[in-house]
């Protein structure tokens, strides 16, 4: 995998990562739509993640928690708006509590991923769209870029297992 670029937008409130896979959009589509194969790279290497249920039909959701190097559990709730396979899908993202409801202390995100072929395979675009500066703001203090980065720097061992 190949990062191209990582662009914060505060105007229009979205972090962009885009990255190159030598893979079919077919064949990275899979990274979403199998909760075995998205759990493996759903969340930074040190907190890797669980999927617990993975409804993946507009009006379906997710629930999953990431696991922290000391046994810490972080645990988040997706609502899938838009799935146009292999193309793209839209989920709302939200931070859960213990007993796996919202937690209105944080933000909810929308995230968006597009696939495109390229000539070497696929390009994979996830923009972040923020409710505000201020809870944009937050997690990119919490990083957020970071951790997806490194998340997405898993894929390529995904795809290598076809």
């Amino acid at each position: 995998m190949t990062v191209l670029s990582t662009s914060k937008d505060t105007d229009a409130l979205t972090m962009t990562i885009d990255a190159d896979f030598s893979a079919s959009p077919e064949r990275v589509w899979q990274v979403w739509s199998d909760p075995r194969q998205l759990e493996r790279w759903w969340g930074p290497p040190t907190w890797p993640a669980t999927f617990v249920e993975h409804d993946f039909v507009v009006g379906g959701g997710a629930s999953y928690f990431m696991t922290g190097p000391e046994g810490e559990k972080a645990p988040g709730l997706w609502r899938f708006v838009a799935i146009d396979e292999p193309r793209s899908l839209e989920f709302e993202n939200f931070f859960a509590d213990d007993a796996g409801e919202v937690d209105p202390s944080m933000p909810a995100i929308m995230i968006r991923a597009d696939l495109r072929e390229t000539p070497e395979g696929a390009r994979m675009t996830i923009t972040t769209r923020f409710p505000g500066v201020a809870e944009m703001q937050q997690m990119v203090d919490m990083g957020m870029a970071e951790g997806l980065g490194a998340a997405m720097g898993q894929i390529d061992a995904i795809l290598a297992d076809a």
